[in-house]
């Protein structure tokens, strides 16, 4: 649920340390918008910390989270292939810290370091694979299922994540989660 990329992480934490690619540290408090959707950027972001919500809203006011974003996790960075507005918005859920990237120095990364590039590569490809296998599922097993196969990957979703977002993620209404999880308390 909460996707992670610690390969990706440690290799950016090193060339940080290095201090020969202006890549910047800077940190956001929980519930703060980083980017939205529609709008363009000119940076590409990787978490060191904390949790971040990647999702989209729709013209009736719906929201639909595509992921939760953990350690490693990079956004921002498919501005930089198609150089067109974002996609989707990303907003922190916790306190986050990341490592921020130019354009500019994202793009000479890829075409300088081929591990880097490797890493990004297999990233963007993880993203993809993703989806499908989730949405499917989602879309394939009742409420309660969905409920309890992501508290399986993370226990702590009930405190950590609000129950809003839980509903936006599985795509259904608060009401109904509340439902699910009154179903599932008088099952244990």
């Amino acid at each position: 649920m909460i996707r992670k990329n610690k390969a990706l992480l440690a290799y950016v934490e090193w060339l940080y340390a290095s201090g020969k690619y202006g890549i910047v540290a800077e940190a956001y408090a929980a519930k703060r918008t980083i980017m939205e959707q529609a709008r363009r950027y000119n940076k590409v972001y990787l978490i060191k910390s904390g949790i971040a919500k990647c999702y989209l809203s729709n013209e009736n006011g719906r929201i639909f989270i595509q992921e939760f974003l953990g350690e490693g996790m990079e956004f921002g960075e498919l501005e930089v292939f198609n150089e067109q507005h974002t996609i989707c918005s990303v907003a922190t859920v916790t306190p986050l810290e990341v490592y921020t990237f130019s354009h500019a120095g994202f793009k000479n990364l890829l075409e300088t370091d081929a591990k880097f590039n490797t890493l990004v590569l297999k990233a963007l490809a993880d993203k993809i694979r993703y989806k499908a296998p989730r949405h499917s599922y989602q879309h394939g097993y009742p409420i309660e299922d969905n409920i309890v196969r992501l508290q399986a990957n993370f226990p702590d979703l009930i405190t950590v994540i609000p129950k809003k977002d839980i509903a936006n993620y599985i795509g259904i209404t608060t009401r109904s989660l509340n439902r699910a999880l009154r179903g599932l308390k008088k099952r244990a």
